[in-house]
C-alpha cells in the first residue's frame, strides 16, 4: 500500500500520524491482514530435523515446528524456512527530533525519520508503545516502505538520520540491516534504540552499517528483568559492551520506576558498571516513569528521586548524566566537566544553544565526546 493511501485509511482508523501509534479506541481486529505481510527469508537461524528451526536472532532461541512463530510474533517457520513477516512493513512512519530517541550527543538539533514495525522480544510492563509492540503485525495497520524507499523519504524530507525506534528494531533486522545500508549510500546515518537483548553475532554485524545505538538498560538486577521484562540483564550487559568497544556512538537510558529499580545502591552498581565497562563518557539518562501499560498503580518519578540517580553517577564518574521526561530541567542541558560551562541549553526537545566547536569545548576546549557534524 502507499504512503498516501495508508494515510488516507488511517486517518479514518482513528491511527495517530503524529505519533504513528493506533489510537486506543480503534478496533485493532478491523487491521488484521495476513495477506499483506512480507514474506522474505530470516537471517541467524538454524534449520533442523523435522522441518524445525532454532532462532538465533535473540537470546530466547526459539525452536520452532512448522506454521509456529517466535516469541516477537513477527518471525514464522514456514515448512522448514523461517521468515520474517514485516519486511517493508512498516506501522509507524514519522520525523522527530533526534533529542526523542533520546540522543543529546549525536547531531544535536537536528530531525530523524522515525520508524517501527510491530513486534518485540521482550514484554516490558511499563511499554510506551505496547500498542504496537506487543502484538502482532496482522493487528496493526501497516503500509509497504521498502528499503530504498525509506531511504529515498529520509533525503526528500532532509533528515539526516533515520531511526529504528518506537519498538524493538532487533525483530525487523533484515529491514532495519537493508534500509541502513541504502541510507548509507545517501549519506544518511542510522540510530537505533533497543533494549539490547540480541545475540552478539547479528549486533557485530548490524555494527558495520549504523552509526548509533541507544540502549534502554530496564533495571540492574536479573529479578527485575525477569518480573517486568521478561529478558535476560546479562545478555543486554554484553550488547552494551560490545557496541562500547566498537565506532558506534552510545547512549544509555535508565527508566527510573519508583519502588522497582530505584534502589540508589543499584543505581551505583549501575554507573560504577558503565564507567568500568563502556567508559565515563557515555552519556547516561534517568528517565522519567509515567504509569501506562501494565502498571498504573505507581505514581510518576519524583523529581528529587531522578536528580538524586543523577547526582549517584556523577560521583561515580559518569560524566555527562541526564534528566529526561522533565521538560525543563537544567540537568538536560550539556555542561563541560572540565570548565563547567553549559554547551547545550536545552527545554524538552529543543536545542536552544550550543557551544561546541569542532568536537571541544568553546571556552576551554576541553573535547567532548559525541557525534557533532
Amino acid at each position: 500500500m502507499k504512503r498516501r493511501r495508508f494515510i488516507q485509511k488511517a486517518a479514518g482508523a482513528g491511527l495517530a500520524i503524529g505519533t504513528g501509534l493506533p489510537s486506543l479506541c480503534a478496533d485493532l481486529s478491523a487491521f488484521a491482514d495476513t495477506s499483506n505481510l512480507s514474506r522474505i527469508e530470516a537471517r541467524y537461524y538454524q534449520k533442523l530435523p523435522d522441518r524445525e528451526i532454532e532462532c538465533q536472532l535473540c537470546p530466547r532461541v526459539c525452536r520452532l515446528g512448522d506454521k509456529e512463530r517466535g516469541y516477537c510474533g513477527v518471525r514464522e517457520n514456514q515448512g522448514g524456512t523461517y521468515y520474517t513477516l514485516v519486511y517493508g512493513k512498516a506501522c509507524s512512519l514519522n520525523i522527530d527530533p533526534i533529542e526523542k530517541k533520546p540522543f543529546f550527543h549525536f547531531l544535536p538539533g537536528t530531525n530523524a525519520l522515525s520508524l517501527a514495525t510491530a513486534g518485540c522480544n521482550v514484554n516490558c510492563k511499563f511499554c510506551q508503545n505496547w500498542e504496537i509492540s506487543q502484538v502482532r503485525p496482522e493487528q496493526v495497520y501497516h503500509f509497504d516502505l521498502p528499503p530504498e524507499a525509506g531511504a529515498q523519504e529520509a533525503a526528500n524530507r532532509r533528515c539526516p538520520t533515520i531511526a529504528y525506534t518506537y519498538t524493538e528494531p532487533v525483530v525487523f533486522y533484515e529491514y532495519m540491516y537493508d534500509m541502513s545500508r541504502a541510507a548509507r549510500g545517501r549519506g544518511i546515518r542510522n540510530a537505533v534504540v533497543t533494549a539490547g537483548h540480541i545475540q552478539p553475532k547479528p549486533l557485530e554485524d548490524l555494527i558495520k552499517v549504523v552509526d548509533a545505538i541507544k540502549v534502554d538498560l530496564k533495571g540492574f538486577t536479573q529479578a527485575f528483568y525477569k518480573n517486568y521484562v521478561r529478558g535476560e540483564l546479562e545478555t543486554v550487559l554484553e550488547a552494551i559492551e560490545l557496541i562500547a568497544r566498537s565506532n558506534v556512538w552510545l547512549e544509555i537510558v535508565y527508566l527510573v520506576i519508583p519502588t522497582l529499580n530505584d534502589n540508589p545502591d543499584d543505581i551505583r552498581r549501575m554507573s560504577r558498571w558503565v564507567v568500568n565497562r563502556a567508559g565515563p563518557g557515555i552519556p547516561l539518562h534517568f528517565s522519567r516513569f509515567h504509569p501506562q501499560y501494565l502498571i498504573k498503580n505507581l505514581p510518576p518519578t519524583p523529581i528529587s528521586t531522578l536528580e538524586k540517580s543523577r547526582e549517584i553517577a556523577l560521583a561515580e564518574g559518569i560524566r555527562y548524566a541526564y534528566v529526561g521526561n522533565v521538560p525543563g530541567h537544567p540537568a538536560e542541558n550539556t555542561v563541560c566537566p572540565k570548565c563547567g560551562k553549559t554547551l547545550i541549553e536545552r527545554r524538552g526537545y529543543a536545542v536552544r544553544s550550543k557551544a561546541i566547536k569542532g568536537g571541544k569545548c568553546r571556552f576551554c576546549e576541553a573535547p567532548i565526546p559525541g557525534v557533532w557534524t
